[in-house]
């Protein structure tokens, strides 16, 4: 792992770590005695890839040990860094839990879920900026051993506090119950189209945004408008093309994807980076399809990350309309999973995106063009101001 990341991982020139120190340290705490769980093993080389301050990164462990950790059937966001329960799977044990959507964990066996997140969590944690390390680990808060019960405080809609046991009972290599389609869309009363990508990993995900949109490019915009929302949009090694694809099929005339830089694998190259140039998307030919021409808006936040930020940047630099919610998480570029002995694997970024103008974007994410804040407030009273500042957009658009 010390050479496979100082060789490979486009980011190594800004790791502020001492990477030699953290590996002296993590050799002696596997001598240590009595001898390190595999478990614990586990998570301290967690803790020293979370040093790469790669977004991208991902620690693979054997299928032996993933299928030894796991988290209980809960879907948790930050909201003003606090985090809440937006989602759960119906099993035997969360009928006698009733967790409640919108609950806010108040604390995790007994300690603070602030503390909790700060001290047991957040160390593992890898991001390329602060607001997206934060989301990733309020999501993995209650990440563990496979059958290990927790007691959680929790605070339900409304202000009464009480407390809820549940088990970590989804390990690693199962699927989770909650995850959603890769695309899910609502036309509004208002008349605009609301398509919400949750995965570009799918290979059918084009097909459907296809059957989604239907045939308003055919009748022109039929539609008051169109609001892509990749505020969930997760991360997948997978998807550049995608996103890509799926831009195609909202612009008439051509934009450019974001710069490549690589690092230059040489013994006397030190600082030496590839620029590779932007390629172009084209829109499609009238023989494929029409191109969309509505009013575009597109909403993000700091879980947008990966193919989605590409696809942010051109859309942005192709100017195909606005933006709207927080900034993105920083973590763009091509990555490769490399094998290590013992059955591990480590995904780094090997090439790292930058903007048009050659600006580098992960430590500050790409910010919209109208930030907008998310509150406690708004969403425990089921507003949510992100969508309804791009729908206003929307609206003043089309009386223009």
């Amino acid at each position: 792992m010390w050479s496979v990341a100082r060789y490979n991982d486009a980011y190594w020139d800004d790791v502020r770590a001492n990477w030699d120190s953290a590996f002296a340290a993590t050799v002696k705490f596997t001598g240590e005695r009595p001898a390190p769980t595999d478990l614990q093993f586990y998570y301290r080389l967690r803790r020293w890839t979370a040093l790469l301050n790669d977004g991208q990164v991902e620690l693979l462990p054997p299928t032996a040990l993933a299928n030894r950790i796991a988290r209980p059937p809960l879907e948790l966001r930050s909201i003003e860094r606090r985090p809440f329960i937006i989602d759960y799977a119906v099993n035997d044990e969360m009928r006698v839990a009733r967790p409640e959507r919108l609950a806010e964990i108040l604390a995790v066996q007994g300690i603070p879920a602030a503390e909790w997140i700060r001290d047991s969590v957040l160390p593992k944690i890898a991001g390329a900026n602060e607001a997206s390390r934060w989301e990733r680990a309020v999501a993995r808060m209650l990440e563990g051993e496979r059958g290990t019960a927790l007691h959680l405080l929790l605070r339900v809609p409304g202000g009464a506090e009480r407390g809820a046991s549940v088990t970590r009972s989804v390990a690693l290599t199962s699927h989770w119950p909650l995850e959603h389609e890769p695309i899910e869309a609502d036309t509004l009363p208002d008349g605009v189209i609301w398509i919400r990508v949750y995965s570009l990993a799918d290979p059918d995900v084009l097909e459907q945004f296809d059957r989604t949109l239907g045939d308003a490019p055919r009748e022109g915009p039929r539609h008051r408008g169109l609001i892509l929302d990749l505020r969930e949009t997760a991360w997948t090694p997978q998807g550049r093309a995608r996103s890509y694809a799926l831009l195609s099929r909202l612009i008439e005339r051509p934009v450019l994807t974001p710069w490549r830089r690589m690092p230059v694998y040489r013994p006397d190259s030190s600082g030496v980076w590839l620029s590779i140039p932007p390629d172009t998307i084209w829109p499609p030919t009238q023989r494929e399809r029409i191109a969309y021409t509505g009013p575009v808006a597109v909403l993000i936040s700091a879980r947008t990350s990966g193919p989605a930020e590409d696809f942010l940047v051109a859309f942005q630099t192709g100017g195909r309309g606005a933006t709207f919610g927080e900034p993105s998480a920083g973590s763009s570029g091509t990555t490769t999973a490399l094998t290590l002995p013992g059955g591990w694997k480590i995904r780094l970024t090997a090439a790292r995106d930058v903007l048009p103008n050659g600006k580098d974007f992960e430590r500050t994410g790409i910010a919209p063009q109208f930030p907008v804040g998310v509150r406690v407030e708004d969403v425990l009273a089921g507003r949510d101001a992100v969508l309804d500042r791009a729908r206003a957009y929307l609206d003043d658009t089309a009386r223009r």
